[in-house]
């Protein structure tokens, strides 16, 4: 499978009582695949999966994969701090249609290399679907390094990699050690970078409700090939990647907005807590000032 594109991690969205409300998740689905995403994950850490029960990650893959009606692919999340729940998701990946699999670590147990890589070949035995891995040790305690590669390398499943690890020489390893891996930014403030190394797509929680700006990124550096361009674009976006990455509140940012997109979106599930006034209004701000930026350098501004 090749990964090309777009992939936007959708948010869940929670009704007042706290239920998934699945119209809108629906929804906005539709809306992100009219706006020109190329791909849609369902139970990624944006779509706060660790707050869900299998029953509730289930249930949302069949709305995708009923929405998306083949027009994207949908790549199913099966990260659990359970392996057992990740191997039972795997299997209801198959059974509601996901074209491919999301794979991370288990977190908290801190798994060795060995560990890891015989987790992510019973998830990927229970699928046999295509794979994505997911390097994410800030969220999940340990890296995905050499010794993993050389474990799970005889998987032909295991396809890509999501790099959300923010160390550019990960990236160097990635590209010059495992050319066969095909390797997708994770992290947004280095998209430019992955791009200018080779990457072909992009794992962008931003994508959630600015879909057009980010697919503006992806053709100028990875359909046009221009760079000088994709420059400008990444400058008018460095703003937004400073709110979400650095400020703390990275789920509830997105979620609002989404919101300000005009979709509905809901609260954040305990223990996560929403955003102040004054953090709505700076990211407000923030995100007309870079539309109005974008806009611009599209029309060759």
């Amino acid at each position: 499978m090749r990964f090309e594109g777009i992939y936007t991690p959708v948010i869940t969205p929670f009704a007042e009582d706290n239920s998934i409300d699945y119209a809108a998740f629906g929804a906005l689905i539709d809306s992100l695949i009219e706006a020109g995403v190329h791909g849609i994950i369902v139970g990624g850490t944006t779509g706060e999966y660790y707050v869900e029960t299998q029953a509730e990650r289930s249930q949302l893959l069949q709305v995708a994969v009923e929405r998306s009606a083949g027009r994207v692919p949908v790549i199913f999340g099966t990260g659990s701090i359970n392996p057992e729940e990740s191997i039972s998701l795997a299997r209801a990946a198959v059974e509601q249609g996901a074209d491919a699999i999301l794979v991370a670590t288990p977190p908290y147990s801190l798994p060795t290399e060995r560990e890891l890589a015989e987790h992510v070949l019973a998830v990927d035995k229970a699928a046999n679907l295509p794979i994505m891995l997911y390097n994410y040790p800030a969220r999940m305690g340990v890296t995905m390094g050499e010794e993993f590669f050389e474990r799970v390398s005889g998987s032909a499943n295991i396809c890509a990699i999501k790099e959300s690890s923010g160390d550019i020489n990960r990236l160097h390893l990635l590209v010059g050690k495992y050319p066969e891996l095909q390797t997708s930014c994770g992290m947004d403030d280095q998209a430019l970078e992955f791009f200018a190394w080779g990457a072909k797509s992009w794992v962008c929680a931003g994508s959630n409700f600015l879909p057009e700006e980010h697919v503006a990124l992806y053709n100028a550096c990875v359909v046009e090939g221009d760079f000088d361009k994709g420059r400008r674009i990444m400058a008018a976006m460095m703003p937004l990647m400073s709110v979400l990455e650095q400020g703390g509140k990275f789920i509830q940012c997105v979620k609002h907005g989404v919101t300000l997109s005009g979709q509905f979106a809901g609260a954040t599930r305990k223990p996560l807590l929403g955003l102040e006034e004054d953090e709505k209004q700076q990211l407000q701000q923030v995100i007309g000032t870079l539309k109005a930026a974008i806009a611009g350098i599209e029309k060759g501004e």
